[in-house]
């Protein structure tokens, strides 16, 4: 797919009610991350989707598949910001490359957060500066893989008496999973 396509698409599409139905307890901490998606001469098919596996000694989530962001910190002016500075710090994003084009639904995740995906186009290929203690590695998935119906599993988990589904894009050797999983669905969802 590409930008001009995946724009008219999202634009013109109301969002919809998200497929992440895990629900928190407990007080929940603000955070954003960035879907990145990559416009770039280099990649022939189509828009990429930039993507991060974190380091395996984090407190939450270690290992996982995700996009770049973090918790909300005071200074944020908003969770825009938020989900910029976050992939500045994390793989050295230049928040000037990127142009926001709008967001998903929150989603609260099991660590205790309430999250919300920042959607933007990154207009050419960035270079990266990584984090190696946030950061174990940065990749791009074509945004393509995640439309093949094929690609995506769904399970249903029962945590705290009650079910909610496990989202799951396996891509190579990676199994995108989680909330990282259900936003890439809802975002499929939203522009199908």
């Amino acid at each position: 797919m590409n930008k001009k396509e995946f724009l008219t698409r999202f634009h013109l599409q109301q969002l919809a009610e998200s497929s992440h139905n895990y629900q928190h307890h407990l007080p929940l901490k603000k955070a954003a991350v960035l879907i990145g998606l990559i416009d770039s001469p280099e990649c022939e098919s189509g828009l990429q989707v930039l993507l991060t596996k974190r380091s395996s000694h984090l407190k939450h989530h270690p290992s996982q598949i995700s996009f770049p962001g973090g918790k909300a910190e005071p200074e944020d002016k908003n969770l825009i910001t938020t989900a910029l500075r976050e992939a500045q710090e994390e793989i050295g994003l230049n928040p000037n490359s990127v142009r926001v084009i709008g967001q998903l639904p929150t989603y609260e995740i099991i660590s205790g957060y309430q999250v919300t995906p920042i959607v933007a186009i990154i207009d050419q290929q960035p270079s990266y500066q990584q984090d190696d203690n946030e950061v174990a590695e940065i990749f791009q998935v074509p945004l393509d893989h995640f439309l093949q119906g094929n690609t995506h599993h769904c399970i249903s988990s029962f945590r705290r008496g009650s079910h909610h589904n496990v989202h799951f894009f396996p891509y190579k050797h990676y199994n995108i999973w989680g909330a990282t999983a259900a936003m890439l669905k809802d975002l499929i969802e939203h522009i199908k």
